[in-house]
């Protein structure tokens, strides 16, 4: 029989998304995010959710617009710090490290030195609770080129992205891998 844990914000995996936006003054912001994913496929979109209470949110809200970072397992000091730290009282990009870049199609900066991109339009706000959240068009995906694999296709190893686990509060990376998707099931008769 099954343990009941309760109703809890776990699920796994869960990412490590570094929102960036721009603030009213057009100051850079990085925010870490958890509660985040894929939410359309047509048009692609993607969902972050926010507390009003964050420095981020007012930014979406105003500039319509937001990019994902995500930042490989090496950076993982860095992303924390992007949960940590304030906007109001930081300049994130530049205390980590990170160059930011104003994207050419939405309204939001993405980190240079970070691996894989999504660079969003504001599409529409949800109020769930505490939490609100953004569904953005994604308008383009940035790729470094070292985390494609030979097809042309992000390589999932090779950007390592981190992984939080909210039940312990820790972060992992990408273990092994197990099968294709949509395939190694055909096994099964």
């Amino acid at each position: 029989m099954k343990k009941s844990l309760g109703a809890k914000t776990i699920a796994y995996p869960t990412p490590v998304f570094l929102v960036g936006t721009y603030d009213d003054d057009r100051n850079p912001n990085l925010m870490a995010a958890a509660w985040g994913g894929i939410c359309c496929s047509v048009p692609p979109c993607m969902a972050v959710s926010l507390r009003k209470a964050t420095y981020s949110y007012a930014s979406i809200i105003s500039r319509g617009a937001f990019t994902v970072n995500i930042a490989p397992a090496e950076m993982v000091a860095e992303a924390d710090y992007c949960g940590i730290a304030s906007g109001r009282d930081q300049d994130k990009f530049s205390k980590i490290n990170i160059t930011p870049v104003k994207s050419d199609l939405v309204d939001a900066p993405y980190g240079e030195e970070f691996p894989f991109i999504l660079e969003c339009k504001l599409l529409k706000s949800i109020e769930i609770g505490l939490h609100t959240q953004f569904i953005g068009e994604i308008m383009d995906i940035k790729a470094d080129p070292k985390i494609l694999g030979e097809d042309g296709k992000p390589d999932i190893k090779k950007i390592d992205p981190i992984i939080f686990d909210p039940g312990t509060r820790n972060y992992w990376s990408v273990g092994k891998h197990l099968g294709k998707a949509f395939s190694i099931g055909k096994n099964i008769s």
